[in-house]
């Protein structure tokens, strides 16, 4: 079990995000040899005008994809936590597009197979090559840390305007 907590993925934070794709460039050039954001394991998401995110995989514990795959050409290595794709047996169905909850299953466009970040063997390039440091490579724990200091912070804000000035 503990292995499952060292699993790091690519996350990205939607407040420095500006939506530059740079992440799916760099990821097509690492794993296609081409700059074309849609052959790229990671892309960006626009929310709104000005909220985007990238999504990549996030190494689910009981991955929806390999469960909905029809051919099992879906496979999750137990050391890393990295979905495996047999090329072979995937016929682009989509099952484990939809079965995904972030997004981040995507169908090649030309092979016709799906694709999944593999986080570049741990040294993802996505992360190293974005301007704004949106991009980071943590665990589930970090992430979630993470999370509980914004609240924190931001409950400490709301906290402080509820207080009265000083006469």
């Amino acid at each position: 079990m503990a292995a499952i907590h060292a699993r790091r993925f690519v996350s990205a934070d939607p407040r420095k995000c500006v939506g530059c794709a740079i992440c799916e460039y760099i990821c097509s050039l690492e794993k296609e040899k081409t700059f074309n954001p849609l052959k790229s394991r990671i892309r960006i998401v626009r929310l709104h005008p000005l909220i985007n995110l990238s999504v990549t995989c996030r190494l689910c514990e009981d991955p929806m994809c390999v469960a909905s795959c029809p051919r099992d050409a879906l496979t999750q290595s137990k050391e890393t936590g990295i979905i495996l794709i047999d090329e072979d047996k995937c016929n682009g169905c989509g099952w484990c597009i939809e079965a995904c909850e972030y997004g981040a299953v995507v169908l090649h466009p030309e092979k016709k197979v799906v694709t999944i970040c593999d986080t570049c063997d741990g040294d993802p390039e996505c992360v190293k090559w974005c301007p704004e440091e949106a991009l980071d490579f943590v665990t589930s724990d970090v992430l979630a840390q993470k999370a509980r200091i914004d609240s924190v912070k931001r409950l400490f804000i709301e906290a402080m305007k509820a207080v009265p000035a000083p006469l």
